[in-house]
């Protein structure tokens, strides 16, 4: 095992077993990453496996949101397993949450679908989320306090930056394998089974990281607190039952780790459903041009850790917060422009509107999943328009008016359900929705992104930008909240606002972001809830949130 001297002066370079630390740490964490993130990569084909019983639009939306169930138990993860780690150590804690993980995955791949299952499978997906989630809630606190916990005063921005690195190259290692596996197999193989694949081949990824972490022993740091009687009998209680404390836990999520999260999960999973779902690109495509953008912009989580330890943590991080707030709408907007330029075309030349009564228009999100939004005017146009991801404006119409969808000057009529019924009602939709998706095709609105028409550097460029602000506020985060908590209660206590807000207000990004584009038709609406907690965050930072690169942590 790994053994590090309790003794070594706080400023050194580097030693052979802190580069093993960080390299055993930070290799393990991406293969977590790998686990977790390979669900969202597949999105659009779990929601055909597993959720195929509701309208298309819902199903894209219940698959987010199962997406985002294992975000949501994360903080409970991090209460459990943070707890663990502050009374018996951090080694053997993320061995635990690393198998919880890797059994959880494995079973992903094993899972019937919603065809031969019914309802079970999409349960069973959910509850084995759930179970990596908690996983992951444990993970993380651990391996950034371990890495911290070797590292010297002036390099803790820089050695725990790899760890920050491993959530990109996780997605980044979950991206080559879905990439490698469809283009072995074609499009229509992998969406049959050979999605199953990236899931099954984890079992392999977990063998090797739980060989890799069992051999380093546990943080010099922490053995010092036990070896001098200061090790915290009750972190739960003295991390949150304590003001002193509690107040720092949501200092921190308020003014740093709630706008990390929401500028992380828009730069890394939200512009890449927007590619997909919304620009209509195809998978494999939406892939390759993500994963060469990580691949570029990947240094700079190293960079701007390195950078945190010369200029401090929080000017970083709410610079980052800052730009994300100021640039999303003009860059996404180029994104369509570059992606999907007859898309974009169209919405200029040709814009969509519907007119209806207010109040015969429904949110179009179906919370159990049966609505077919057939009962009213409004929601019989609104839902294919959601259902083929056409951008459009809302005209308020006289109570009880049929709604009228204006494509670039060409009116159709809506369908008025109180006037058929049964049969007559599924031939009069079938014929509305035929006639607007001949009006569309008129109007240049294309079916599909075209492969030849998109403007790929330009794309990477874009997508460039966007992960190079997750690396601002991604990479110097993991110090400044080992930093901001005492040894004795530090994994639970940064556990939890991480997990708040990676979990919560980054998790249910990509769900709620969808669901405020269906709810309003504006494709790009669903960026004012990133921009909205940036800002907070922002001003809270500003304001309130210490800086901490200059603090010693063995205390």
């Amino acid at each position: 095992m790994v053994s590090i001297p309790t003794d070594l002066p706080k400023h050194h370079a580097a030693t052979q077993s802190e580069k093993l630390v960080i390299a055993a740490s930070s290799l393990g964490t991406v293969f977590e990453w790998y686990d977790f993130y390979l669900y969202g990569l597949l999105a659009t084909v779990i929601t055909a496996q597993f959720f195929s019983g509701v309208n298309e639009t819902t199903g894209f939306i219940f698959a987010l949101a199962a997406f985002a169930a294992g975000f949501a138990v994360r903080p409970f993860g991090a209460l459990v397993f943070g707890r663990i780690g502050d009374l018996v150590g951090r080694k053997n804690t993320f061995l635990v949450t690393m198998g919880i993980m890797g059994l959880s995955t494995f079973l992903v791949g094993l899972l019937p679908s919603y065809a031969s299952a019914g309802v079970a499978a999409p349960v069973a997906l959910v509850l084995l989320r759930l179970l990596q989630g908690l996983a992951l809630g444990g993970e993380y606190g651990g391996a950034a306090t371990y890495v911290a916990e070797h590292a010297p005063n002036n390099k803790r921005g820089l050695y725990t930056s790899f760890i920050q690195t491993t959530a990109t190259l996780g997605l980044f290692a979950a991206l080559l394998v879905v990439i490698g596996v469809r283009m072995a197999l074609g499009e229509e193989a992998f969406a049959s089974w050979g999605w199953r694949v990236p899931f099954l081949v984890s079992i392999v990824l977990l063998a090797v990281s739980m060989w890799i972490r069992m051999q380093l022993a546990e943080s010099p740091v922490f053995r010092k607190m036990k070896e001098e009687g200061k090790a915290s009998k009750a972190p739960l209680t003295e991390a949150f039952g304590q003001w002193s404390n509690l107040k720092v836990v949501i200092l921190a999520l308020v003014g740093a780790v709630a706008g990390q999260a929401v500028v992380w999960y828009t730069g890394q999973f939200y512009a890449l459903f927007f590619l997909e779902k919304t620009l209509k690109v195809d998978g494999a495509t939406t892939n390759i041009l993500t994963a060469i953008a990580l691949a570029l912009a990947t240094p700079g989580f190293v960079f701007f850790g390195w950078l945190s330890d010369r200029i401090g943590r929080k000017p970083i991080i709410l610079a980052g917060c800052l730009l994300a707030a100021l640039t999303y709408f003009p860059l996404f907007e180029a994104l369509s422009k570059a992606a999907n330029p007859a898309l974009y075309a169209a919405q200029q030349t040709a814009p969509v509107s519907v007119t209806a009564d207010p109040a015969d228009c429904s949110l179009q999100f179906d919370p159990i999943g049966k609505n077919k939004f057939d009962s009213k005017s409004c929601d019989i146009a609104k839902s294919y328009l959601a259902k083929a991801s056409v951008s459009y404006s809302n005209i308020a119409a006289p109570a009880g008016a049929v709604a009228e969808i204006e494509i670039g000057g060409v009116k159709i009529s809506g369908v008025d359900p109180a006037a058929v019924s049964g049969d007559a009602r599924k031939a009069a939709i079938a014929a509305f929705q035929d006639k607007a998706k001949a009006a569309l095709t008129a109007a240049g609105y294309p079916a599909k992104a075209d492969p030849a028409a998109i403007n790929k550097p330009v794309v990477v460029l874009i997508l460039f930008v966007l992960v190079l602000y997750v690396t601002m506020v991604y990479g110097p985060i993991a110090a400044l909240l080992v930093e901001l908590f005492p040894t004795r209660i530090r994994y639970t206590s940064m556990s939890l606002p991480y997990h708040i807000g990676n979990g919560w207000f980054g998790g249910f990004l990509p769900t709620t972001a969808f669901a405020m584009v269906a709810a309003t038709g504006d494709i790009y609406y669903g960026l004012w809830y990133p921009i909205v907690v940036a800002v907070i965050t922002l001003v809270v930072g500003l304001l309130f949130l210490p800086e901490t690169y200059k603090r010693r942590i063995d205390g």
